[in-house]
């Protein structure tokens, strides 16, 4: 069973995502974490990405390893564990434009649709219910008020690089934000977009454990409904 779970930055979808699949024992898979750490391999080996050459002999030979440390998961690269350091501020502030081109997003597309082989998991990301896996058996889509995402995203980045973001502002996140959202949201590639399916849950008021619950029940109705079909 594959569970999607999209939405906008700082909605919480990776916290979401996380403990949802937590407390129904699936794999949990942050997508976010695939695109910063090929962003991390493109920015160490300085990469043209406007060079479709150099760009696919990058991506011809780009892999990843994820391995579960003290039941947390972590990202390696070369052999080096990048799981910090792809949350730094190069890197946040790269990845958009990397992930907006269309040989970078056919590279992971691949990837998590092998990965999704033969298991139960949650993933999560921007396009995950939309183009990676459409057959999905549940997708989720969040949002919320761009300030509470602003906010949300100020208090991360400064709680995870308090040096790099001693300068941060809440207004520099919103105006971070509401450029993201343009950019995902008219990329030509896998534009980000609410799935017609989807089940869309506004977390602007709500704590992640709300957010879960919500869709558990949403999860359980669904099955009570696909049941009652069944004897029809």
């Amino acid at each position: 069973m594959i569970i999607t779970i999209d939405g906008t930055v700082g909605t919480g979808k990776s916290t979401v995502a996380r403990q949802l699949a937590k407390s129904i024992g699936f794999i949990f898979f942050d997508t976010g974490a695939m695109y910063r750490t090929l962003t991390y391999g493109i920015l160490k080996h300085s990469i043209d990405i406007n060079n479709p050459v150099q760009l696919q002999e990058f991506l011809d030979h780009f892999q990843f390893d994820i391995k579960v440390r003290q039941h947390e998961k972590r990202y390696f690269y070369e052999e080096e564990d990048v799981t910090e350091v792809i949350r730094k501020l190069d890197v946040t502030f790269n990845v958009s434009e990397v992930a907006a081109n269309r040989a970078v997003r056919d590279k992971l597309t691949a990837i998590q649709r092998e990965l999704a082989v033969g298991v139960n998991a949650v993933f999560e990301g921007r396009d995950m219910g939309s183009v990676v896996f459409p057959d999905a058996n549940l997708k989720v889509f969040l949002t919320a008020r761009p300030e509470v995402r602003a906010e949300r995203r100020f208090k991360e980045i400064k709680a995870g690089n308090p040096v790099e973001a001693k300068n941060l502002t809440i207004e520099m996140c919103l105006d971070a934000i509401n450029k993201r959202d343009l950019k995902d949201s008219t990329r030509e590639c896998a534009p980000l977009c609410q799935p017609k399916d989807a089940f869309v849950l506004d977390t602007s008021e709500l704590t992640i454990d709300e957010v879960v619950y919500k869709i558990l029940e949403y999860k359980d109705s669904l099955k009570s409904k696909f049941s009652e079909s069944d004897h029809k």
